[in-house]
């Protein structure tokens, strides 16, 4: 069963494009990821699903129906990018305020993600305003899970956690969709999208670039390998098989690295190499595995 059906999704800000076109599916359990940089229309995106922002053409669908239903929102969860939480009200004050907005939909789940996250029975109790920004982000996400919505919506839900609090939003979001809750959101995080997501949309510039599996994804990456010699550079680093760029500056290499690694590192290991750094991909590397070309207006 599909959960959230967006169609030719487009916005305008005067004469900015935020979307152009954007047509994707997330089915019923799935985690899915949107990935973009700044300014690509992530941000956009999650407001117009939420009915906060209204589309300039196009149309958004949660569980077969319109979005703007308040029935259809009663099983939503969602996290804003940029949370902002009531400063005068005590953590547990603010918790029982959203919940009250949901008569129906008791927070079964507080108490479950309070532990989870770490969350410190002196944190409920303290007003808002005197939390640290990462205590308000879980704040932010106990609200958005406590009363297990279907269909959860985060934007940038790990901005301000520490590991152990991320590492613990994974296992909360894996164990959501195994009990067949849908969950769509926006991350800079290479690793935790990796780890969790099933497919994800790469957003460039308001268009949809890419919709791939995260084994596609991983086939397709671009990596980034950086050397510095002893002497002068090898020159025929840039035609080996699987270089896609490469950029050298004095005794330092940057190369671009698509597929297998290994005709490259037989091609350096001939040479004194002074370091070498060989570093997990970055979600610019992703993007550069799709697209190319700067320009165009965004907003995020």
């Amino acid at each position: 069963m599909v959960t959230l059906s967006i169609e030719n999704l487009t916005k305008w800000y005067d004469k900015i494009s935020a979307l152009h076109d954007v047509s994707f599916k997330v089915d019923e359990g799935e985690i899915f990821g949107y990935l973009g940089p700044n300014g690509a229309g992530k941000t956009t995106t999650l407001r117009i699903i939420m009915g906060l922002v209204y589309a300039s053409h196009g149309s958004v669908q949660l569980f077969k129906n319109d979005q703007r239903s308040a029935v259809i929102r009663n099983d939503i969860g969602y996290l804003p990018g940029e949370f902002h939480p009531y400063g005068n009200m005590t953590g547990l004050a603010l918790l029982d305020y959203f919940s009250g907005f949901r008569k129906d939909k008791p927070p079964i789940l507080r108490e479950r993600l309070l532990n989870a996250l770490n969350v410190q029975q002196t944190d409920l109790t303290r007003r808002v305003k005197f939390l640290s920004h990462g205590t308000k982000q879980k704040l932010g996400l106990v609200i958005a899970m406590q009363h297990d919505p279907k269909l959860l919506l985060l934007d940038e839900p790990t901005t301000g956690l520490d590991p152990l609090v991320q590492k613990s939003f994974r296992e909360i979001i894996l164990d959501r969709a195994r009990n067949g809750r849908t969950v769509f959101f926006s991350s800079h995080v290479l690793s935790e999208v990796e780890e969790i997501c099933s497919r994800v949309a790469i957003l460039r510039a308001g268009e949809l670039v890419a919709v791939e599996s995260i084994e596609n994804l991983r086939s397709k990456m671009v990596r980034r390998l950086q050397v510095r010699f002893h002497g002068p550079v090898p020159g025929d680093l840039a035609n080996v098989p699987g270089v896609t760029r490469s950029q050298i500056t004095g005794n330092d290499v940057t190369l671009w690295i698509r597929g297998d690694v290994n005709p490259i590192l037989r091609t350096i290991a001939q040479t004194e190499v002074a370091s070498f750094i060989f570093p997990e991909p970055e979600l610019e590397d992703i993007f550069l595995s799709h697209y190319r070309n700067d320009g165009g207006n965004a907003v995020d």
